[in-house]
Order: structure tokens, then C-alpha cells, then sequence
């Protein structure tokens, strides 16, 4: 049960990503993560879905053009930390950096993100 509460919570922060316009990036987020989220990533700290929606919306802006963001493992949940996989990548098959994301969830949402990001790659053909 618990597993399928963090998939969901998870699943729906990784929806901001691709949302089809990015006035909805906000909602989707409010939706998975808890207003104080502390948000671990690849340039360091900082807290509250507005840092996040930065973030994200900085991904969705990528200079390679618009990508897909995807959930690419299952969500490994020992304790209150799940971890998974994540992919995102360009439609023209440019540019592709993948990573592990561990959340702490509390009431089911997600209140801390931490972000291992991997090398930007371009996909195999």
C-alpha cells in the first residue's frame, strides 16, 4: 500500500514535466509535493513548490527543445524513502540525461526530493 501511495505521489510530480502547457506545471505539482518540500538538486537546496516549479520548468525550457520526462524502474520503497529511475529525453533523440530521484513522503505527498542527475547522453539508435 505504502509503495502505491509513493507511485502515485511520484508519477504525478513527474506529470509537471509533461505537462501540455506550463500554467498547469504548478497544479500538477500542489498535487504531489507539500507546500515546505525541501528540494535536493543538482544546484543545491532550496524549499516550497515555487523552487521546484523553477526547476521544472527549467527542464521543460531545455535548449535541445521540448522532452518527455519518464518513470523508467519501479518505485523502491524500503521504509518512509522511495527511490526510482528516471529518463528524460528529446523527441528528436537529442540530448538525454537519466538519474535516480529518493523521496521522503509525508501524508502522501512527497516532502523532500533529492536529485541524482547522470551524464547528458544522446540515446542509442
Amino acid at each position: 500500500m505504502q509503495e502505491e501511495t509513493a507511485r502515485s505521489a511520484i508519477d504525478t510530480f513527474i506529470s509537471a514535466f509533461n505537462a501540455s502547457d506550463d500554467s498547469y506545471v504548478a497544479a500538477l505539482l500542489s498535487r504531489a509535493l507539500t507546500s515546505d518540500v525541501v528540494f535536493w538538486g543538482p544546484l543545491g537546496r532550496s524549499e516550497g513548490i515555487a523552487a521546484v516549479e523553477r526547476f521544472v520548468l527549467d527542464i521543460r525550457h531545455h535548449p535541445a527543445g521540448p522532452g518527455m520526462m519518464a518513470r523508467c524502474s519501479a518505485v523502491d520503497m524500503p521504509d518512509e524513502w522511495a527511490r526510482y529511475q528516471w529518463a528524460f529525453t528529446t523527441p528528436d533523440g537529442g540530448p538525454r540525461l537519466a538519474g535516480t530521484d529518493v523521496v521522503h513522503l509525508r501524508r502522501s505527498l512527497i516532502d523532500q526530493v533529492i536529485v541524482f542527475a547522470g551524464e547528458i547522453e544522446p540515446t542509442a539508435s
